[in-house]
């Protein structure tokens, strides 16, 4: 890639490069990237849709737009573009993630679950699907293997704040508060926002 000095100078090369050829779904997604650096959602969304106008093969396109769709707090919009961007590569692993994720935050424990597997089977050290997986072992009760499960995950990315904050769920449903308590401290380090009530829950102990 060329070097730029900033981002408005990478996104005015992209546009002039789309001029010359307009039916680029690479430079569509490139320049799709480039305005979710600078959080310009719209924008971002208008140019993944060019990128799968023009490549409707385009996974990590749907990807991105699911990633749009959730910002919003649009789950169902999430869902259909990441099933659509597995259908259209079914052995990326980055959608079956995200889809376990969505099904678990609607309750579909078992539909979350297969994804969740396909997810991993496809990609064993997809860390955001590990993660996901310790909620899901959480939802059910299995509490030991989640422990399990979040032990290898914090020895290999101690630096992630949603695996933390699922610990402190495992360690104060074990009533061991003070462990609960540092991994909460953990978790907003790494920029992970627990709930208050959980805190709160925790801080009483």
């Amino acid at each position: 890639m060329e070097q730029f000095d900033n981002i408005d100078d990478y996104i005015a090369d992209l546009k002039g490069k789309l001029q010359k050829n307009p039916q680029c779904g690479n430079t569509h997604y490139n320049l799709g990237v480039a305005y979710l650096s600078r959080r310009d959602f719209m924008e971002a969304e208008r140019e993944f849709l060019e990128a799968v106008a023009n490549s409707p093969k385009m996974a990590e396109a749907y990807v991105q737009l699911g990633g749009i769709a959730m910002q919003r707090g649009d789950l169902e919009g999430c869902l259909n573009y990441n099933i659509q961007a597995s259908k259209e590569r079914p052995f990326f692993a980055v959608p079956w993630g995200n889809i376990g994720f969505i099904y678990l935050q609607q309750g579909e424990v078992d539909k979350a679950h297969k994804a969740l597997k396909k997810a991993l089977k496809l990609d064993h050290d997809f860390i955001q699907a590990q993660a996901t997986m310790t909620s899901y072992h959480i939802t059910i009760g299995d509490y030991e293997e989640a422990d399990k499960l979040l032990k290898q995950i914090l020895d290999k990315v101690p630096n992630f704040g949603p695996a933390w904050n699922n610990k402190a769920i495992v360690d104060a449903h074990f009533e061991e508060w003070e462990d609960a308590k540092k991994c909460i401290a953990k978790a907003e380090e790494f920029g992970f926002d627990v709930e208050e009530a959980f805190k709160k829950e925790v801080e009483s102990h």
